[in-house]
């Protein structure tokens, strides 16, 4: 959540007051003394919220609130009004102001109110910032969602393989977007625009597998679960790939096929070819921090592909859904979001908190040792660097992990 806020106000013992108040709170004040401090601040990239007292000399907090909607109509702007001020400050509501207070305002009034207003705000830019992901950049940016190393990995992945004219194994868990990943690199390619026909391997013979190839001429043909093709058309695989098959092979495979190829259920020669080009789909539990961008963007899917207003996501609603292990992945993911917006948002909240016999305080150690564990793997074990990654001292990082029972040489290569 963001937690700047813009304190604007011409008495400088209020303006102080307010801002160490907020800083009580752990909230990051920006104070300014009027309208033309202010006004730089404001805009539609400002990532916090305004707190304004109305009744200043020259331009007043009416004029401020309304350059503020103008420059960003969703900027959540707050009034201080004086106790004869109330008719003004319902006027001002009127105009769009998010809310106002009375002046002088105890903590107890003012932190909610603050608060509620980041929250908006901060919903606000993360859908902005969605949208524009959506609607902006090369199909990986637009289609694979997180922010997390393993995502950004996962992306350039896509982008190196897509340049080429190779067959691709995508890997991943079950659930974890195995086809999404290999739709995603035949829309990078050169062949894009030709076709992409997908073909589950268990059942296919060799005459279906040369009727895929004839369908896919000039684009993709993409094999899921290859590992449960017959080993006659494993075999006839190999040859068609060698002759030159006419369209791109991409092959997707949850199972671990170099242990079929050691026990012998596999080919090693068409396992070795398709292993020059790997791409992995991460799992949820590699990526965990990924878990509320994902959420508000299947939310956003579902919520059109529904004609239903999207839910508010709530604080509550990604703590319920971080306390869970998801093996159903990004699948299980979408469904909980297609639910959570078909429910109206009432019932999201309690079937994922419910999904566990956790209380709110082991469920908020759950998600602390998954985030923990995850900067261990992706840092190779080296302390120092989770310390900073997580922005921790070293102490208290040592504590954390001794708590968990979490052990930096686990997660050291070659250890």
């Amino acid at each position: 959540m963001t937690k700047t806020v813009l304190v604007v106000d011409d008495d400088q013992a209020v303006r102080e007051a307010l801002a160490q108040t907020l800083e009580l709170a752990e909230l990051s004040p920006m104070v300014a003394g009027s309208f033309i401090e202010a006004k730089d601040h404001i805009g539609p990239g400002f990532d916090g919220v305004v707190l304004s007292d109305i009744r200043m000399p020259g331009r007043d907090g009416f004029h401020l609130l309304d350059h503020a909607l103008k420059a960003d109509p969703e900027l959540p702007v707050i009034l201080l009004t004086g106790e004869g001020d109330i008719p003004m400050a319902v006027a001002a509501m009127d105009r769009g102001a998010f809310g106002f207070l009375e002046k002088p305002c105890a903590t107890s009034e003012l932190l909610p109110v603050i608060e509620r207003a980041l929250k908006t705000r901060g919903l606000v830019l993360e859908n902005r910032r969605l949208k524009a992901q959506l609607e902006q950049g090369d199909p990986a940016s637009r289609m694979i969602f997180g922010r997390s190393e393993q995502s950004q990995v996962l992306r350039r992945q896509v982008r190196q393989v897509a340049a080429t004219a190779a067959e691709v194994l995508v890997t991943g868990a079950p659930g974890a977007g195995i086809f999404k990943v290999a739709e995603v690199i035949h829309l990078s390619s050169s062949a894009a625009q030709r076709p992409f026909v997908k073909r589950a391997s268990a059942g296919l013979g060799v005459a279906g597998l040369e009727a895929a190839f004839a369908e896919a001429a000039g684009g993709t043909l993409y094999l899921d679960e290859v590992s449960q093709l017959a080993g006659e058309v494993q075999f006839a695989l190999v040859d068609r790939l060698e002759q030159g098959p006419g369209a791109r092979l991409i092959a997707g495979s949850s199972a671990d096929l170099e242990a079929a190829v050691e026990e012998g259920r596999f080919s090693p020669d068409l396992f070795y070819r398709l292993d020059t080009m790997r791409v992995h789909s991460p799992a949820l539990k590699e990526r965990p921090e990924d878990i509320p961008v994902m959420f508000r963007q299947y939310v956003r899917q579902a919520a059109e592909q529904a004609g239903l207003p999207a839910p508010e996501v709530t604080p509550e609603v990604i703590a319920a859904l971080m306390a869970r292990d998801w093996p159903g992945n990004a699948r299980a993911l979408m469904s909980a979001a297609m639910r959570f917006v078909l429910s109206g948002g009432e019932g999201e909240e309690a079937s994922a908190v419910g999904q566990s016999d956790l209380g709110l305080t082991d469920q908020m150690a759950q998600i602390e040792k998954s985030l923990l564990a995850n900067a261990l793997r992706r840092h190779e074990g080296r302390a120092a660097e989770v310390a900073e990654a997580l922005k921790l001292p070293r102490k208290t990082l040592y504590d954390k992990l001794a708590k968990y029972g979490l052990k930096p040489g686990d997660y050291r290569q070659g250890e």
